[in-house]
């Protein structure tokens, strides 16, 4: 019989195990060569292009594949994967470098594992068929994959294949895997601290770069603080106040709005740190046991001390949000997340985090805030969707669903823990709280009663609301009856009419249902009603009723006038229309803006005449734009501009502003920077093309030192790579570092890049200007318009969406409803905003 052929022969013949820390390894055999499923593992590996290793074991080996781009969670994205030889089982633990000028010389990273296996009917076979379809468990990868091997082209040497996620619970679109993962799951070391380890290998190639690698290896500290404060340092914060929604009979208009669907659950705050997690009902119990499945998932997220509101929900049999549902899982019990028991979690706002209050800066800044520390969940917890402006189109799409409404919030509105018209809500049906006050008995035995009394609270006194006797299943009713039996009275608690409390039986006011009805009678009693559920969340002297209040109307605009005054004259675009475009997108600029101290780009007859920075102001901008006071170099004090909301943006276009540059640090915590800019500025001779690729670059180097970075087109000439950081290091520390990273890349790639300011040096070269980033410089904040030819608008883009733009003027003033739309994209989700800190460099 002939010798099988050895699987690991070619994995074997590429390398010299005498110059390779890589092991050998073998054939797994008997029990230990799994059949069907096992482990799985995903190495980062940096070699002559960075790429991932994705690893499955079958047939006592890990069949591999290098997808070039690493794995996304969005179902739309079919990622590259190359077939390459068989590795030993032993390589599912490796992590290191591997020298240069071996095969595959440079970094290798554990950066997920976990098990694998064929979804029911498939085989681990079906590789060699070209289509694998399975499910992950991993620490990063989850849910359902695919693998397909693409139609062999002629002359082709490897077998191509796709990896692609199904769309299933644990699948998102904003779920950035390989940006937001950026250290070992076996060390928690980043790439440049496991390079560090062995000098042969490098982040750069070149002859100089081992400098950059030598400046790299005291990265092994970095985001220490982060570290601590993740593995359970703090406690969960305090409960304090919800904030409550208005009932209004019109959504409110104007982009200066944003829209969440309502859904039909339990309000809850989850106060987490770590492992330690509670979660609060509206009014402050502490229900974490009965919802123990959320609160394991919370733990699970290992979250710095921070306090999320949202809302629980169960889904019905159609899939939807469903109170009833909910009741009855919570009735039920459970000790984990089944079929049957399925509890999820709607996060839309976050109100503290790492001890500090979140409550005054605004709805949508919190929001994204809240996408950043949620990255990383995955069902049954996830961020509330919303919509900017067009939230007539949301409300009629839910109500077409048989959902119960929308909620409506003001963008650059703070939280307020109570009932406000910041937040308004817009039902598609008539549902309010009431006071179950007694029963009448029913006739038919299979019957514990035939309907309900109801009642709410006007100032001091209960009153009459009339009567429910439709909704309840036999359940429900035998549950009711249960706890009548301990709340009967012989008096009734309210002033009722003869007629109304014939046959009564009465109970003691505490018992809060919700209830769905069609309209209040000419005597305030409910028509048509039916029993939703009881709501064992809110307590009976704060039902009150709910009178709709008129829609909010639109923020006052800033008087704008000379509307028709060409500001851009290659476009003819207007005073007028720059002042549309500000108003329109001043909701998704002020997270980034708002409270930061900023220099204005004042050009009062347009653009092609004279303009001018301005940075302080005497009183001529109007209220609506303050003043922070600031110590300058010789010592003196002087008021410079910031802005809190659309009017204060609308005020400075008013006073001829076009360009709006910030601060690296905020108004409250000016000496503590907490954004590093680098300008790529390329010369005249380069193209796009360089500045894209250079930015590339940067954002992988960034990465290996553990920082998560963001790309803007600057409107101008090169892209911004922006690094958000945790307030902390002055400006000296954080003008070091930016100075000395780019310098390590210009010493790397000394023909490509520069870190001299001069013009003489920068020829043919790419200049990474560092310089924005010490105390008292700015930069183009993020949707700002420029005062260049076309009127082009500095814009947020996703990494992958950089590779197919041509121009860092891709966007213009006229394309506001475009730059809204793709705000609230799963690109940009949670854009500008990640916790980390500086390493030590």
């Amino acid at each position: 019989m002939a010798r099988r052929a050895d699987p690991l022969a070619q994995y074997k013949a590429k390398r010299d195990f005498a110059a390779t820390p890589e092991p050998a390894g073998q054939v797994a055999k008997g029990k230990a060569a799994k059949a069907e499923g096992g482990r799985f593992i995903v190495q980062k590996h940096d070699a002559t292009r960075l790429h991932y290793d994705f690893r499955l074991e079958a047939d006592g080996v890990l069949k591999s594949w290098a997808v070039t781009k690493g794995p996304s969670a969005d179902p739309a994205d079919k990622r590259l994967a190359v077939r390459t030889e068989d590795h030993p089982l032993a390589y599912a633990d490796f992590e290191g470098a591997i020298p240069k000028g071996e095969y595959g010389g440079g970094t290798v990273m554990l950066w997920d594992r976990g098990t694998w296996a064929p979804v029911a009917g498939k085989s681990a076979k079906d590789i060699d068929r070209g289509h694998l379809h399975f499910t992950l468990d991993g620490e990063r990868m989850k849910g359902e994959w695919l693998l397909v091997r693409m139609k062999p082209r002629a002359g082709e040497k490897r077998e191509n294949w796709l990896l692609r996620k199904i769309d299933d619970a644990h699948a998102g679109g904003s779920d950035d895997l390989v940006g937001r993962h950026l250290t070992s799951v076996l060390t928690g070391r980043t790439m440049a601290e496991i390079a560090g380890d062995v000098g042969g290998a490098q982040s750069l190639r070149g002859a100089k770069g081992a400098a950059f690698t030598q400046k790299m290896k005291a990265a092994a500290k970095h985001n220490a603080a982060v570290a601590k404060r993740r593995a359970g340092g703090g406690k969960p914060p305090a409960f304090r106040k919800p904030q409550l929604a208005t009932l209004v009979d019109a959504v409110p208009g104007g982009n200066n709005w944003f829209h969440e669907i309502k859904y039909d659950g339990y309000r809850a705050l989850v106060a987490a740190a770590g492992s330690a997690v509670r979660i609060h009902t509206r009014n402050g119990l502490d229900w974490t046991d009965k919802f123990a499945p959320l609160a394991a998932q919370f733990a699970a997220l290992d979250l710095p001390p921070c306090l999320i509101d949202g809302e629980i929900v169960a889904y019905d049999g159609a899939g939807n949000p469903d109170f009833s549902s909910l009741q009855a899982v919570i009735k039920r019990g459970h000790g984990a997340q089944d079929a049957d028991t399925a509890l999820n979690f709607f996060a839309f706002d976050l109100l503290e985090e790492d001890g500090k209050s979140l409550a005054k800066l605004g709805n949508l800044e919190r929001k994204e805030r809240l996408e950043a520390l949620l990255r990383a969940a995955a069902p049954p917890i996830a961020v509330a969707d919303h919509v900017i402006g067009a939230g007539e189109r949301l409300y009629t799409a839910m109500c077409g669903a048989g959902q119960e409404g929308i909620i409506s919030k003001r963008a650059d509105a703070p939280y307020a823990g109570r009932r406000t018209r910041n937040w308004v809500k817009v039902k598609c049906t008539r549902r309010q709280e009431f006071i179950i006050v007694g029963w009448k008995p029913s006739s038919a035995k299979a019957r514990p009663f035939a309907s309900l009394l109801l009642a709410q609270r006007e100032g001091d006194a209960l009153v009459y609301k009339g009567n429910v006797g439709t909704g309840f299943d036999a359940a429900t009713m035998a549950m009711l009856a249960r706890k009548f039996a301990s709340r009967a009275r012989k008096t009734p608690p309210l002033a009722v009419e003869r007629a109304a409390a014939r046959d009564v039986r009465w109970l003691t006011p505490d018992l809060v249902a919700e209830i769905a009805f069609a309209e209040y009678t000419a005597g305030g009693s409910v028509r048509h009603a039916s029993f939703v559920g009881l709501r064992e969340d809110k307590e009976a002297k704060d039902v009150t009723p709910e009178t709709k209040q008129a829609a909010p109307r639109p923020t006052a605009d800033v008087r704008i006038s000379n509307r028709d005054r060409v500001i851009f004259p290659e476009s003819k675009a207007t005073k007028g229309d720059l002042a549309d475009y500000y108003a329109a997108v001043a909701p998704i600029m002020l997270p980034h803006m708002a409270r930061r101290p900023v220099s204005l780009v004042r050009c009062p007859q347009g653009r092609a005449k004279q303009c001018f920075f301005q940075k302080h102001d005497s009183g001529s901008f109007g209220p609506q734009v303050h003043h922070v006071p600031i110590r300058e170099k010789d010592g003196g004090v002087e008021d410079y501009l910031y802005v809190e909301d659309a009017g204060g943006i609308l005020a400075c276009v008013q006073m001829g502003t076009i360009e709006f540059h910030g601060w690296g640090s905020h108004v409250d915590t000016l000496e503590a920077p907490d954004r590093m800019v680098f300008d790529l500025d390329p010369d005249e001779g380069l193209d796009f093309g360089d500045v894209r690729k250079a930015a590339a670059d940067l954002h992988r180097q960034l990465s290996d030192i553990g920082l998560i970075s963001f790309a803007m087109l600057s409107g101008g000439k090169g892209v911004h790579v922006v690094v958000p950081l945790d307030p902390g290091p002055d400006w000296d520390a954080h003008k070091d570092f930016a100075k000395r990273f780019a310098e390590a890349l210009s010493l790397a790639e000394p023909d490509r890049f520069t870190a001299t300011m001069s013009k003489a040096k920068r020829k043919g070269k790419i200049f990474i200007d560092w310089l924005r980033n010490q105390r008292g410089s700015t930069a183009i904040m993020p949707w700002s318009a420029r005062a260049r030819e076309g009127a082009p608008v500095a814009a947020p883009i996703g990494w992958d969406a950089l590779a197919d733009i041509d121009s860092p003027r891709h966007w213009t003033i006229a394309d506001a409803d475009a730059l809204l739309e793709r705000a609230a994209s799963a690109e940009l989700k949670g854009w500008g905003f990640a916790r980390q800190t500086l390493p030590d460099l």
